[in-house]
């Protein structure tokens, strides 16, 4: 039903917290009373506490409500000459609020596990376990080997799969021989994107390669893989809830935004042909 549909709910509270917004800002503009309630002053000595780890004493207290009272005074006079008027950085901070209002009415419906388990399945790539890898390579330094690499390589590897102990083959390696259950993003990071991915799509088995990296070529043997999954949403349910949280902000956002500007006519004054300027030297 359309009553029970999120973004109506946060469209009529939206437009309820503005309708109350601007009554209290016409009783702002239109009084010379000024209050500082039991509430407001409950307010400022919690904000010294939380400063300064002690209550405040009477003196603090009093000096702290003065200080609210200076301001609210130079607020309003700054109203009344229109100092908020045609100030970037009023208008943008203005603009932010109204932002901020649509966006904390987002975190007003807390979502059901029905709700966040259809999120997740629209979404199976945002939040998979990446694939991990366990590997051994043997290295085979450029520099050392020179035009002779790749026949080397080739020649090691001829009896490889009949060898236990490959510690002393290759030439020594600063990140070492095994590798376990890495990433590829972890193992683009230790030898390359296009070594990493290349190995992520050889089979576990035998010996393999040679394989290129930044470092020089590598035999490869793949020891065991672990394919990309999708977590069960009990698992995962406090990062799935911020994200659903955040496409909500963004969708009422979006939405607010637009109900509001159709109350708008909007005239863009664009330039003649003629009159435009050049942004090029």
């Amino acid at each position: 039903m359309l009553l029970r549909e999120p973004l109506l709910h946060f469209l009529l509270i939206g437009a309820f917290l503005f309708l109350l917004y601007g009554i209290q800002n016409e009783t702002i503009v239109d009084s010379n009373r000024i209050t500082i309630s039991e509430a407001d002053i409950d307010r400022l000595a919690k904000i010294w506490q939380k400063k300064m780890l002690r209550p405040p004493s009477q003196t603090e207290l009093d000096g702290l409500i003065e200080q609210q009272i200076r301001e609210e005074v130079f607020y309003r006079e700054a109203l009344k000459m229109g100092l908020d008027k045609n100030d970037t950085i009023v208008r943008r901070r203005l603009a932010q609020k109204v932002e901020f209002i649509s966006s904390d009415l987002a975190t007003q419906v807390e979502p059901t596990d029905e709700e966040l388990a259809d999120f997740l399945s629209a979404q199976p790539g945002k939040f998979l376990t990446p694939a991990r890898i366990s590997f051994t390579q043997i290295y085979f330094n450029t520099e050392r080997r020179g035009n002779q690499i790749e026949s080397n390589a080739l020649n090691v590897l001829k009896d490889l799969d009949l060898k236990t102990d490959v510690s002393a083959m290759g030439d020594p390696f600063m990140i070492g021989q095994q590798h376990q259950q890495i990433t590829e993003i972890e193992t683009s990071r230790l030898f390359g994107g296009e070594f990493a991915e290349e190995i992520m799509s050889l089979p576990a088995g035998n010996w393999q390669g040679p394989v290129f990296s930044v470092y020089g070529l590598h035999l490869v043997k793949i020891n065991s893989k672990q394919p990309a999954s999708q977590p069960a949403l009990n698992t995962i349910r406090e990062k799935v809830k911020n994200e659903w949280f955040t496409q909500q902000r963004h969708t009422i956002n979006k939405n607010f935004y637009q109900s509001l500007r159709q109350g708008y006519e909007i005239i863009i004054d664009k330039p003649a042909p003629e009159n435009k300027v050049s942004l090029k030297k």
